[in-house]
C-alpha cells in the first residue's frame, strides 16, 4: 500500500504561481498529477518516473508546469506558473509501483491522494 498526501493548493490570481507537493509513504515507480474541474472528467496533467525522472506533460500545461521529485523525501512537486482560470480544478496525486512504460491514463495508477483545490481568479 502507498499513502499519498497532497498539499500546496489555494487561491491565486491569473498569471500567478503555485507549487503542489505529493508526499508518498514509500517509493513509487511513477507519480503523476491529474485534475478534475466541476462537471468535467479527470484529466492527466503530468507524470514522472523515480528511476530516471522521465517526464510527460499534457499539451495544456506544457511550458507552464514543471514536475520534479525528491526521492530522498519520496515527494513529487508540481510547479505551476502563468496560471489561467481554466487551470481551476481539484488536483490529485497518483502513483504506482509497477515498472513499465510512462503512462498518462488514470487506470495505470493504483494509488490516489485525497486531492487539493486550486482556484485561479481572473
Amino acid at each position: 500500500q502507498v499513502q499519498l498526501v497532497e498539499s500546496g493548493g489555494g487561491l491565486v490570481q491569473a498569471g500567478g504561481s503555485l507549487r503542489l507537493s505529493c508526499a508518498a509513504s514509500r517509493r513509487t515507480f511513477i507519480t503523476g498529477w491529474f485534475r478534475q474541474a466541476p462537471g468535467k472528467e479527470r484529466d492527466f496533467v503530468a507524470t514522472i518516473t523515480s528511476s530516471d525522472s522521465r517526464t510527460l506533460y499534457s499539451d495544456s500545461v506544457k511550458g507552464r508546469f514543471t514536475i520534479s521529485r525528491d526521492n530522498a523525501k519520496s515527494t513529487v512537486y508540481l510547479e505551476m506558473n502563468r496560471l489561467k482560470p481554466e487551470d481551476t480544478a481539484v488536483y490529485y496525486c497518483a502513483a504506482d509501483t509497477r515498472i513499465g512504460p510512462i503512462q498518462r491514463g488514470s487506470d495505470e495508477y493504483g494509488y490516489w491522494g485525497q486531492g487539493t483545490q486550486v482556484t485561479v481568479s481572473s
